[in-house]
């Protein structure tokens, strides 16, 4: 299960049209497209991608599967930190209304312009202004033309989200965009220009701060209540934009009304909702006829199916009954009957990180005050055993890549270090039991290890860490994928080796992103000390600014860590094209929680779909693009 952070991507495409800015080099290198899916030479692969065939026919229904429990709960596209998955942003509101940059590009870490509603943007000013054009022809489902007044608008929402709350927009880091900016214009209908505060690092700005743009529209939303009347964009301002997002919040926070709601159906993507139910998250999306994106969708209408587990899901993939949808790892053994009953199925690592979320605000049994000691987290890196889990048929079985920080190794990244696919905390029980030693714990193996040197010198336990203190603490992990819960019961079984005592406990992937997290639900900072929701995607410029900075909107952990929080900066303001490796370097060191295995995102297609093959590449970043595909005539 991924949450998610909206990002645009660095590609060449982007270098060679910016006119005014001396590009990083770090943003030139874009990843190798891949030409030869179906290659298994293709380090981190899975399967074979589905047969490109040209003739595609109009009409019918795509009946597709989220993965279990983490089917969307919001539908305005400014997302909260409790509901901000790739569930709800890239595959159900992506769907309706579009970015201002399309990214992914295929796998490949770039901006695909010829989906963009926006032409490549130019930085001028020592990178403190951007000034974009947007592309002609984009128009809203009831005629009116995408415009810049859509992006204002946008921008406008966002400050009276986060003013009310920074928890209401879960992209949003205090300081930054939209505090940043200092005048937002719209100088004609197609051209916005924004001013920031000060020089930001050229990636940073191009592949964080822009990549949130999401036009909305004015025309049909500015309004306070659903009688009132609409204000003209040049009218709003602080006030009135609060009064807006409480209006549209309340109505998106009503989920029975999704489907009768006419707010929603003003969108200016391919499909738009019909249908929803409530109580599971199901929907049916149904064509934009109006849609003037590049490639006109060819699917009626799409039914996105709600399940409770892997094993429900797969089985009516195995029936027949759902043409697109997730492969759990527990089923890869199953895959040649699947490929038999007329499935093609690929898989690939997307641009993100899994990890064991630490709760460092957790005060019961101190276990704040122990998560807090490197030399703490340090051990308990040294107990899990990334290579036996990637070649256990049990957990991944190959399909899987080595990652022990937030920049992945695969897929090929400019930004991440060249050690990504390096452990810089080797597998070893013994370590970990003697760093446990050596800072005053007495370790008893299938016990119950306790504090018995009190105190802060270097072989004491640590500050605020009481004699007696015990390692006996709860850890949630997502009831789905199952894999998840394996990952933590043989994590839970190697602690147990050095008397480090954990009691799981499976909870829904929206349970653990929305309660078990101390941004969103600071009430329960004392309920949990460990959760393992799965991790991030969308994550191509991996500063983890909204994660691990003390200030980030999804720092669900209360992580503090002025060197890391240094090292952030430095990615966001420093010149330096290298800053943001050095950032991931030092959070591999520091282990704010437990990085985990990247695992492939594994999912099967009925083999008479076909489409481009850049939108069947794109599902393994957790983006959807069914108007890129087609049944075959």
């Amino acid at each position: 299960m991924r949450a998610s952070r909206k990002a645009a991507c660095a590609g060449a495409a982007l270098a060679a049209a910016l006119v005014g800015l001396v590009v990083p080099s770090s943003i030139v290198s874009a990843a190798p497209k891949l030409s030869n899916a179906s290659s298994p030479s293709i380090p981190g692969q899975y399967g074979s991608l589905p047969a490109y065939n040209s003739n595609a026919s109009n009409g019918g229904t795509l009946t597709t599967a989220y993965p279990p429990g983490a089917a969307p709960t919001w539908i305005f596209p400014i997302t909260p930190a409790a509901n901000l998955s790739v569930y709800d942003n890239d595959d159900f509101e992506n769907y309706s209304w579009r970015p201002l940059f399309w990214s992914p590009d295929g796998y490949s870490p770039a901006i695909d312009y010829s989906q963009s509603i926006a032409k490549p943007p130019v930085l001028t000013n020592d990178n403190k202004t951007v000034t974009i054009t947007l592309n002609s022809g984009w128009k809203w489902s009831d005629g009116q033309p995408v415009t810049s007044d859509d992006v204002l608008f946008d921008y406008w929402l966002w400050r009276g989200a986060v003013k009310l709350s920074p928890a209401n927009e879960g992209d949003y880091t205090p300081g930054l965009y939209p505090d940043n900016v200092t005048s937002i214009t719209a100088p004609n209908p197609t051209t916005v220009v924004i001013n920031f505060n000060r020089t930001y690092n050229a990636d940073f700005l191009l592949l964080e701060q822009l990549g949130v743009l999401v036009p909305l529209p004015a025309q049909a939303w500015a309004e306070t209540s659903a009688s009132g009347p609409i204000i003209p964009v040049d009218q709003l301002n602080l006030s009135n934009s609060e009064a807006i997002y409480k209006f549209l919040a309340a109505q998106s926070a009503d989920l029975k009304t999704y489907g009768t709601n006419p707010l929603w159906q003003v969108v200016d993507g391919p499909y738009k909702i019909s249908s929803y139910d409530p109580a599971t998250g199901a929907n049916t999306m149904v064509i934009n006829t109006a849609y003037t994106g590049p490639y006109k969708p060819h699917f009626a209408q799409i039914d996105q199916l709600a399940f409770t587990s892997y094993t429900a899901e797969f089985d009516q993939l195995l029936t027949g009954n759902v043409d697109f949808g997730p492969v759990d790892f527990s089923d890869l053994p199953q895959v040649p009957t699947l490929e038999s009953k007329g499935y093609d199925v690929w898989g690939y690592p997307d641009y993100g990180f899994q990890y064991l979320l630490y709760n460092f605000k957790d005060k019961t049994g101190d276990f704040g005050n122990v998560i807090s000691n490197l030399y703490v987290r340090q051990a308990l890196a040294h107990l899990e055993d990334e290579q036996a889990l990637i070649k256990s048929r049990g957990v991944f079985d190959g399909a899987a890549g080595e990652a022990y920080g937030p920049a992945p190794g695969i897929p090929y990244s400019p930004f991440s270090p060249s050690d990504a696919t390096k452990d810089p905390y080797p597998f070893s029980v013994s370590t970990a039991a003697d760093i446990l030693k050596s800072h005053g714990w007495h370790v008893v193996p299938n016990g119950t290890t306790t504090c018995v040197k009190p105190g802060t010198a270097q072989n004491e336990c640590g500050p605020n860490i009481p004699k007696g203190t015990k390692m006996d603490w709860n850890l949630f992990y997502a009831n789905q994928p199952p894999v998840t819960g394996t990952i933590d019961e043989v994590f839970a079984s190697t602690a147990k080796q050095i008397g480090i005592n954990l009691t799981l406990s499976a909870k829904t992937f929206n349970y653990l992103i929305s309660d078990l997290n101390d941004v969103s639900s600071p009430k329960n900072d004392n309920d949990w000390a460990m959760s393992d929701f799965g991790g991030f995607t969308g994550y191509i410029y991996p500063t983890t600014n909204e994660i691990f900075n003390t200030t980030g909107s999804f720092n669900a952990g209360g992580f503090n860590n002025s060197l890391v929080n240094q090292a952030i900066n430095n990615s966001i303001y420093s010149l330096n094209s290298n800053a943001v490796k050095a950032e991931d370097d030092l959070v591999s060191h520091e282990q704010p929680g437990l990085f985990q295995p990247e695992p492939d995102y594994i999912y099967a297609w009925k083999s008479d779909i076909s489409g481009i093959p850049a939108g069947f590449e794109e599902a393994s970043q957790e983006q959807y693009a069914p108007e890129e595909w087609w049944y075959v005539k």
